[in-house]
């Protein structure tokens, strides 16, 4: 409690009226450097480093799911205070096990500073009341101890890391600035341990790691968007998404397919459609999710199955969000033909970043 009572007063000083805080624009034409563009970007508005998996444990799958996220306050440059909220780092855990049913999931919130909540820049190391992310030789550590799941996880390289979009620069609809530098570290090889009910067990498995950092995500017409990242089984890569209007249709689209052998598809938007399959209503918040979906991505067709269907993530206490978020199969032509995950924003209640 004194923890949520610290992050209120925190968010209460950014109302006080301060200059308005001018971020960096995402423009074409960056020159990424590794590994220093794995580390923090804090002159942008929000930035995260996402990691979503497939893990095996005891011959039975589990989906897991680490996020970090960072976001400059508007506002506070300018405030004196050691309590003012510059920056905010929010971070989110999730753990997807048939054998429970539905998702088991745990967050944090806080100001940065204070050595409880921390970032560096130049290099991968985030750390929020005792959960990790960071850089370990040429892969990454991560760990987290939450409610009813605990999670030690090394992450290992096998492939090139992807750019997404034109060379990173990813477009989120029609204008220009609507964009984020992005990449990802497709087909990580995932070996440690899970922890449920106290009892640790060894697993490994196959991960997913996104960067993105903006500072203009949703245009004003969007309310949510629907993303998968698919590694496929022949070592080739898919990232599709679409940006959702309010009231129906898509206001921008997109997504990256790169093959077994390394050529690389950059999607343009009349080359991606999510066509919802199956719709699952979730009994708590009573929002409904196409959890089973066909993506067209160019000239494939690929279907998405949920591991389960219940894989609602409640965040409201720290982004005031539910959405959906889930370890999904991926079938072409009825045959398995990969993993990964999709997530579903907005259906709740319209996106706000």
């Amino acid at each position: 409690m004194v923890r949520w009572i610290a992050v209120l007063f925190a968010l209460a000083i950014a109302f006080r009226a301060h200059p308005e805080t001018r971020y960096p624009e995402v423009a074409p034409g960056r020159v990424f450097r590794f590994p220093a563009d794995h580390g923090a970007h804090p002159d942008y508005r929000t930035e995260w480093w996402y990691v979503t998996g497939w893990l095996q444990v005891d011959g039975r799958p589990l989906g897991f799911q680490v996020t970090f996220f960072r976001s400059r306050i508007q506002g506070q440059d300018e405030n004196p205070s050691r309590f003012a909220p510059k920056q905010i780092l929010i971070a989110h855990a999730a753990l997807s096990d048939p054998a429970h049913g539905r998702l088991l999931h745990d967050q944090r919130v806080s100001r940065a500073g204070f050595g409880l909540a921390e970032f560096a820049v130049g290099e991968a190391k985030v750390t929020l009341d005792g959960w990790h992310f960071e850089q370990q030789g040429d892969g990454f550590w991560t760990v987290i101890v939450g409610r009813g799941l605990a999670l030690d996880l090394k992450l290992e390289p096998t492939q090139p890391l992807l750019l997404q979009g034109q060379g990173g620069y990813s477009r989120k609809g029609p204008k220009e600035g609507s964009a984020s530098y992005y990449y990802t570290l497709p087909h990580l090889r995932v070996s440690g341990t899970v922890t449920r009910d106290n009892q640790p067990r060894a697993v490994t498995g196959e991960a997913w790691l996104d960067r993105e950092w903006s500072s203009q995500y949703l245009e004003s017409g969007a309310e949510g968007w629907d993303w998968t990242g698919i590694n496929l089984d022949d070592g080739a890569v898919l990232m599709a998404f679409r940006m959702r209007r309010k009231g129906g249709g898509t206001v921008w689209a997109g997504g990256t397919l790169r093959s077994a052998t390394g050529e690389v598809t950059v999607l343009q938007p009349e080359d991606v459609a999510f066509e919802p399959r199956r719709v699952w209503r979730s009994p708590r918040s009573g929002a409904s999710y196409p959890v089973a979906v066909t993506v067209r991505a160019g000239d494939r067709s690929i279907e998405l199955e949920p591991m389960m269907d219940d894989q609602e993530n409640d965040t409201r206490r720290s982004t005031g969000a539910i959405y959906w978020e889930g370890a999904v199969r991926a079938k072409e032509g009825g045959r398995e033909v990969g993993r990964g995950y999709l997530e579903l924003t907005g259906y709740w209640s319209a996106m706000r970043l």
